[in-house]
């Protein structure tokens, strides 16, 4: 099955096919696949143009480091996907087409320096407070308290004018930035540290107001981070093979450069070996519209779309080193043994967390304390490594500007690479770098390469915090846009390809209970 995402690559490239259809597809990420399917599903003839070798944006599977090894190249947890109603109710059958999650009991193991960590355990408060205890039975008995105070906002009404005292609380605490919130929650340094560096996960560090939530990730965590067996990219695969099923066409390596405009209307695509296709209905973007823009004549655009899209920032950029392991990373416990999971985070300090942002704005690289994400889900699913070995991902927020230049990223990022995996194998002495047999060092500058809508880097697009989205119908007649860049942003969500399709069929006088069935 984790073969599948690679194969999918090549598939259909070569095909003969026709030159008109109902809808055309502009790019091959999760969400305009997503939305190309209930498009499909709907009777109407599709047809999507990867740009790349390979589909799926940030949510595909490779085997970049070596045979039989099939790593996630960006994404990696569906948590969020897993409750779309395309997955959740079925709407979209891809659980017919290769798309299977599983859900692991670790989730989250957060390890420091001085030997202590804590383990959140899907589900079981009981068990991932015991572990908060071994570090500060204040702190295991604050999480305890708001464990079910959050259980109790659960059932409440978010709009409500005369929230509970807990529903209050929270959003007071929101508003905060999490350092602040998790020196108001915490006792010990280390469960602020996790909370800020689990937290940072969405794209946005700690330091800003309004991530007050972050302070309290570790009950977020609680809810589980199912990912897909044989790697993230197989929500891709799937979805591709559901669309070909549907009598749809998916072609790699077939980049959009232009919009083609008839009476002002968007009518069709141009790919950059000069091929033209047309679309009946219309065209789907998932281009990121800094620059889709280019595509079109400026004057279409109109100029309130324009002014919003000039003002777009970007999210602080992401790296990601792979690395192909003998063996399997463990975390030693304090009180004897060790631990394995799916996902860990590791920062000492929850001050680092401000280290983000002053080297953003200044270009530098201060490496001995950024937040890091470990990603090493082979131990939960056996499909992505060959027997005794392992995958190993680590990612984060890092410069994509660095004072000497972007560029300068590709003569220095096997030597920070090198930094940061030194730092993590202090927290995993069951390895070396005797371990490592392949690495593929990915800067935020590499990031942008692979997915040119990861604008500088960001992978989710854009800041989402400011609601700044491309809407789903655009300026311009007959063009519509999904993906990060609209509502609700970046993440494997699958939400913004939904909606898109909402918005889509809508125009076609349809609705999408005409089409899934479900009312």
């Amino acid at each position: 099955m984790a073969g599948a995402s690679r194969a999918f690559a090549q598939a259909g490239s070569a095909a003969v096919r026709p030159e008109t259809f109902d809808y055309v597809v502009a790019g091959a990420g999760h969400n305009s696949l997503l939305c190309a399917a209930y498009l499909a599903k709907a009777g109407n003839s599709v047809l999507v143009l990867e740009g790349r070798g390979m589909i799926g944006g940030g949510a595909k599977t490779a085997e970049v480091l070596l045979p039989g090894f099939f790593e996630d190249l960006c994404s990696s947890s569906h948590h969020v996907f897993a409750r779309n109603p395309a997955y959740r109710d079925n709407e979209i059958e891809i659980r017919d087409y290769g798309y299977e999650l599983f859900d692991p009991e670790i989730v989250v193991h957060y390890p420091f320096a001085d030997g202590s960590s804590m383990t959140v355990h899907r589900g079981d408060l009981d068990q991932t407070a015991a572990t908060i205890e071994r570090v500060s039975k204040k702190d295991a008995e604050t999480f305890r308290q708001l464990a079910t105070a959050r259980q109790k906002v659960a059932g409440e009404d978010p709009n409500s004018a005369d929230p509970s005292r807990e529903a209050l609380f929270f959003q007071r605490l929101d508003v905060l930035s999490a350092f602040d919130a998790a020196r108001q929650l915490w006792e010990s340094p280390q469960m602020q540290a996790a909370g800020i560096s689990g937290g940072r996960w969405g794209g946005v560090p700690g330091s800003d107001p309004g991530t007050g939530s972050q302070a309290y990730s570790m009950l977020t965590h609680m809810n589980g981070r199912p990912m897909p067996v044989g790697g993230s990219g197989m929500v891709s695969t799937s979805l591709g093979r559901f669309i070909e099923a549907h009598d749809g066409i998916v072609l790699t390596n077939m980049p959009v450069v232009q919009l083609i405009i008839e009476d002002n209307r968007c009518t069709g695509v141009e790919c950059a070996d000069g091929s033209r296709f047309r679309a009946r209905k219309g065209v789907v973007s998932t281009i990121h519209v800094k620059h889709l823009m280019a595509m079109a004549p400026s004057e279409l655009w109109g100029q309130a779309f324009t002014d919003s899209v000039d003002i777009w920032q970007p999210e602080h950029a992401m790296f990601a080193f792979h690395f192909a392991l003998k063996g399997t990373p463990e975390y030693p416990l304090a009180a004897g043994g060790s631990i394995t999971g799916a996902e860990a985070s590791i920062m000492e300090r929850p001050e680092s967390i401000f280290t983000l942002n002053q080297d953003q704005a200044r270009g530098e690289l201060t490496l001995d304390d950024y937040p890091l994400q470990i990603v090493h889900a082979a131990g939960y699913d056996q499909t992505r490594a060959p027997a005794g070995h392992s995958l190993l991902k680590i990612e984060g927020g890092m410069p994509y500007a660095l004072k000497e230049g972007p560029e300068h990223w590709d003569a220095i990022k096997d030597q920070v690479a090198d930094q940061v995996l030194d730092r993590y194998l202090r927290y995993t002495p069951n390895l070396s770098r005797d371990n490592v047999l392949a690495k593929v060092i990915m800067s935020p500058l590499d990031i942008e390469r692979m997915n040119p809508a990861m604008w500088r880097g960001s992978v989710h697009h854009l800041d989402k915090r400011w609601g700044n989205f491309a809407p789903y119908r655009m300026p311009i007649a007959g063009l519509y846009q999904t993906g990060a860049c609209t509502a609700p942003g970046g993440s494997v969500t699958g939400q913004p390809g939904r909606n898109a399709a909402i918005a889509i069929l809508e125009d076609d006088g349809k609705t999408l209970a005409d089409v899934t069935g479900k009312g």
